[in-house]
């Protein structure tokens, strides 16, 4: 069990080269939102692109598509029909897949589930749609609640999961609460071998494993108790995935960059802090 310093920033971010094209940093596609919930997809798309990824594309059903198209210029989003995911939208969400993963000759990662809500249509479509990719996704929030009693047909390249406790007791079964931290980071360590993904449990500390590794980011924020953070930390996550890291590697570099982001916010914005307030701190931490 190792703790995860500053210094995985510089590790993961090198000095891009000259001749760099669209594309060779990544691209993050979002899949999630519905009518209630429009916030989460424009948040780690605004997240991935402030964490390095050169293109985000918002896939939503049309009232969260929309939202995030008003919301600004940086972001290309793709409207499905209706008011949450449902099984038409699987074959279309599969053809921009792989469009998206030709066009950004295999630089993409997708970051799945936040707003989705948790009709069970909705769930079915995220387990399929996991199932017939190949492609790194962060599966967050409610996309977490479509594996709830389910095996995880996937391996530890593809999938990194970013529950917090009560989403972890959703995937596992296991009430983390209840355990002391080296407790919980042997049960976050296990769990992630059983189901055969990468896990990152957020919390005071957040825990990463991918089953054999398991690292601690014990930099702690109060404030970022607030609805969002989570989302920016998702699409921090895509963003590094897009540029080739491992799930591991992702998952400790985000869980840095979205605290110490959280931490700058906090100290200008102290309880008025939003999770964009978050966001707009990304870039002072990656280009210390």
């Amino acid at each position: 069990m190792k703790d995860i310093g500053s210094d995985i920033i510089k590790e993961l971010y090198k000095e891009r080269n000259e001749d760099a094209r669209k594309y060779d940093h990544g691209m993050v596609l979002v899949i999630g939102g519905s009518d209630i919930y429009t916030g989460s997809p424009i948040l780690s798309a605004m997240a991935a692109m402030r964490a390095g990824a050169d293109i985000a594309q918002i896939i939503a059903p049309q009232r969260a598509a929309d939202a995030g198209a008003v919301y600004g210029p940086d972001l290309i989003t793709f409207p499905l029909s209706g008011s949450h995911l449902s099984g038409k939208h699987l074959g279309k969400l599969l053809a921009l897949t792989r469009g998206a993963k030709d066009v950004s000759r295999g630089k993409l990662a997708v970051v799945l589930g936040g707003g989705v809500g948790r009709a069970e249509e909705s769930k079915r479509v995220i387990r399929e749609y996991v199932k017939k990719t190949d492609i790194p996704i962060v599966v967050d929030a409610d996309g977490i609640y479509a594996f709830e009693g389910e095996k995880v047909e996937v391996n530890n390249e593809r999938i990194i999961f970013t529950p917090h406790l009560y989403e972890f007791f959703i995937l596992t079964g296991k009430n983390a609460n209840l355990l002391s931290r080296e407790e919980r980071a042997y049960a976050v360590k296990e769990s992630a071998k059983d189901l055969g993904c990468t896990i990152l449990l957020k919390g005071m500390v957040d825990i990463v494993s991918d089953g054999e590794s398991v690292e601690l980011n014990k930099m702690s924020v109060p404030q970022m108790t607030i609805g969002g953070t989570g989302d920016v930390l998702a699409g921090v996550t895509g963003a590094l995935l897009a540029k080739g890291h491992s799930l591991l590697e992702a998952g400790k570099g985000a869980a840095v960059v979205n605290t110490m982001a959280g931490e700058l916010a906090a100290k200008e914005k102290g309880e008025s802090i939003i999770a964009t307030d978050v966001i707009d701190k990304i870039h002072q931490v990656i280009n210390q």
